[in-house]
């Protein structure tokens, strides 16, 4: 008998609320035939292990296109983080590894194959070593940036963004290409089409967001999704995992 597909989340404790988007796992990931995973504007750290028990763990950098599933991975425990966490938790850009990872050493932050059969226990480690490791000041800009876009789903303009933060549009796109490997504008395309995940798996299939019109639409979440709203909504097989972060959110 197959084994059901198993989620879970959890949000992370408040002082991290800026850095540290939630905690998932996922369970019997191998049994899920033609799973995709959809761009969701968050940078992931991957606690996996394989179908011959193998333990390793990536870093994912930002996603702006559909990726199947790798169907060697049996379960993992994942962090997805904030953009804005990434050069204070890894100390470096992630513009190389846009739409691909990297992997890191087995021992990471500490974490064992053992740690993947205790998601609580998971998440308090995590939690306990990302709250050392974060310094005692950050970029007010980069916070506010990322809490300005965030807010308004991507729709809100770069000039009303650079008046409120004192930053030029200029070196704010200096920054996401830098540090991120992809221009503000396109970022922002990513938290829109998320912005109308919710809409889409209730059935409203035409624009409740700024899009220019149906056409737009249609084809803005055929680009990130690689189907019609239509296709996405219906979730055949639960093939879209995003899908399972609203039904816990």
């Amino acid at each position: 008998m197959q084994e059901k597909l198993t989620f879970k989340l959890v949000e992370p404790d408040r002082s991290l609320a800026d850095f540290v988007y939630c905690f998932s796992s996922l369970q019997n990931i191998s049994h899920q035939n033609n799973a995709v995973v959809i761009p969701n504007g968050k940078v992931d750290l991957i606690f996996s292990k394989l179908n011959d028990n193998t333990f390793t763990v990536a870093l994912l950098g930002l996603e702006t296109k559909p990726k199947s599933i790798n169907h060697e991975v049996s379960n993992f425990f994942a962090v997805s983080f904030n953009p804005f966490a990434i050069e204070y938790i890894f100390n470096d850009s992630i513009a190389d590894i846009l739409n691909s990872g990297k992997k890191l050493e087995s021992n990471f932050w500490g974490i064992t194959a053992d740690d993947l059969n205790d998601f609580d226990n998971f998440c308090e480690k995590i939690t306990q070593k990302i709250s050392e490791i974060l310094p005692n000041k950050t970029d007010e800009r980069k916070r506010r940036l990322f809490q300005l876009i965030f807010e308004s789903n991507g729709e809100i303009p770069i000039k009303e963004i650079s008046e409120k933060i004192s930053w030029s549009p200029r070196q704010i796109n200096r920054y996401f290409n830098k540090q991120f490997g992809l221009s503000l504008k396109a970022y922002c395309k990513i938290l829109r089409f998320q912005g109308s995940l919710s809409h889409i798996k209730d059935g409203e299939l035409y624009p409740q967001l700024n899009f220019t019109d149906q056409s737009h639409f249609i084809k803005e979440i055929k680009q990130l999704s690689g189907v019609s709203p239509k296709e996405l909504h219906k979730n055949e097989n639960d093939r879209f995992l995003q899908f399972l972060v609203y039904s816990q959110k």
